[in-house]
C-alpha cells in the first residue's frame, strides 16, 4: 500500500525516477489529440482530427457533478443518432480520424449507456480498422462486462473514486467506492485493457479517496494510469475553487510511480493552465512519469535534461502507451 506515510518520510522522493530508470526505455512520450488545437516549440499538432471524442448522449448527462454540470461533454462531437455510430466514424476516417473515444453522459448509477452501440464498435474496428478507446464509467453487470470484450474495443478509461463521501457529494452518483472496485475486477476478469484516470482535487480542490483510489488500482493489471488534476470551470459548483497545491500533486506522481513501478504513468489533458501547469508538468517528468498530454512550453527540453528522448503522438495518452 502505497500512503501519505511513505509520502512524509521522503522515501517516494528518492525512489520515483530511478524506479522509471529501472524499467522503462530512456523515452517520454508527449501527446496531442484532437480536442483542441496545439502547438509548443518542438511539437506542432499536425492532424487535428486524429483522434476524436464522440458523446453517445450529445450533452445530456443525468449526474450534474458540481466539477463538470456536463461541460466536458461540450467539446465531443454528438452523435447522430439518424446517422449511427458505424456511418459516423466510416465518414470521420475519411477525414482523417485514425482513432476515436466513445464517450457519452452517465446515468445515475455512474453508468454510460453504450450496450446499443457495441455492435457498431465491433464493425468499426473490423471494418474500418481504426482505434477505439471507450469511457464507460462504472461496469458492475458482468454481461456488460463480456459484451465490451466481444466488441474488440483497444482500452477502457473510467474514473475511479475513492472516497463515498465525494461519489455522494461531488457526482450525485447512486453508487459506492465497492462499484467502482468490482469495475476494475470485472473488467480484468474479462481481460480488457484498462486505463482508469483518478482526477485529483476532486473533492473541492481537497485531496480525499486520492491515495485510496491508487492503492484499489494497483491490486489490478492495468495498461496505464491517467492522473488528472481537478480544473474549475464556468457555470459549475466548483468555479472559483483553488485546485490542489502543487507541491501535494507531485507527492501524489511519485506515491503512483512508487505503486505502478512497471505500468505507464501519464498525466492526462486535465489540468490548470499557466504557471500551476508547467509546475506540475515539470513535477511530472522529475517523478518519472511516462508521458504528458500537452506539455507546457519547456517541459520537453527539461525531459531531455533528464536523459529523456521525447517520443510525439497525436493519439490519446489513454491509448498511446
Amino acid at each position: 500500500m502505497v500512503s501519505n506515510t511513505l509520502v512524509e518520510t521522503g522515501q517516494v522522493v528518492e525512489e520515483a525516477f530511478k524506479i522509471r530508470q529501472r524499467y522503462f526505455p530512456d523515452e517520454i512520450n508527449f501527446y496531442a489529440p484532437g480536442l483542441k488545437s496545439y502547438s509548443i516549440p518542438g511539437f506542432k499538432q499536425k492532424n487535428p482530427n486524429a483522434f476524436l471524442p464522440i458523446s453517445v448522449t450529445g450533452a445530456g448527462c443525468a449526474l450534474d457533478c458540481d466539477h463538470c454540470n456536463k461541460k466536458i461533454l461540450e467539446p465531443m462531437i454528438p452523435l447522430d443518432h439518424r446517422e449511427g455510430l458505424f456511418k459516423m466514424c466510416q465518414r470521420l476516417k475519411a477525414s482523417g480520424t485514425e482513432s476515436v473515444l466513445i464517450s457519452g453522459g452517465s446515468k445515475k448509477t455512474g453508468e454510460v449507456p453504450l450496450t446499443k452501440h457495441l455492435g457498431d464498435v465491433k464493425r468499426i474496428k473490423e471494418e474500418l480498422g481504426m482505434r477505439v478507446m471507450m469511457h464507460t464509467g462504472v461496469v458492475t453487470d458482468e454481461a456488460m462486462a463480456a459484451a465490451l470484450k466481444e466488441s474488440g474495443v483497444d482500452g477502457i478509461a473510467l474514473d475511479i473514486i475513492g472516497s463515498n463521501e465525494t461519489i455522494r457529494q461531488v457526482y450525485h452518483m447512486d453508487a459506492t467506492v465497492e462499484d467502482f472496485d468490482k469495475s476494475l475486477a470485472l473488467l480484468t476478469k474479462y481481460e480488457l485493457s484498462l486505463r482508469p484516470h483518478i482526477i485529483l482535487g476532486l473533492h473541492y480542490g481537497k485531496f480525499l479517496g486520492e491515495y485510496h483510489a491508487l492503492d484499489m488500482i494497483a491490486q489490478y493489471p492495468i495498461h496505464a494510469l491517467v492522473i488528472v488534476i481537478l480544473t474549475p470551470m464556468h457555470d459549475t459548483a466548483m468555479f472559483g475553487v483553488e485546485p490542489p497545491p502543487t507541491d501535494e500533486v507531485a507527492a501524489f506522481f511519485k506515491a503512483a510511480r512508487v505503486a505502478l513501478p512497471q505500468t505507464y504513468v501519464m498525466l492526462g489533458c486535465a489540468r490548470p493552465m499557466g504557471e500551476y501547469k508547467k509546475v506540475v508538468d515539470r513535477a511530472a517528468v522529475d517523478a518519472g512519469l511516462n508521458g504528458i498530454a500537452y506539455p507546457a512550453e519547456g517541459i520537453i527540453e527539461h525531459s531531455q535534461s533528464m536523459g529523456l528522448k521525447p517520443l510525439y503522438f497525436e493519439n490519446s495518452c489513454s491509448c498511446g502507451c
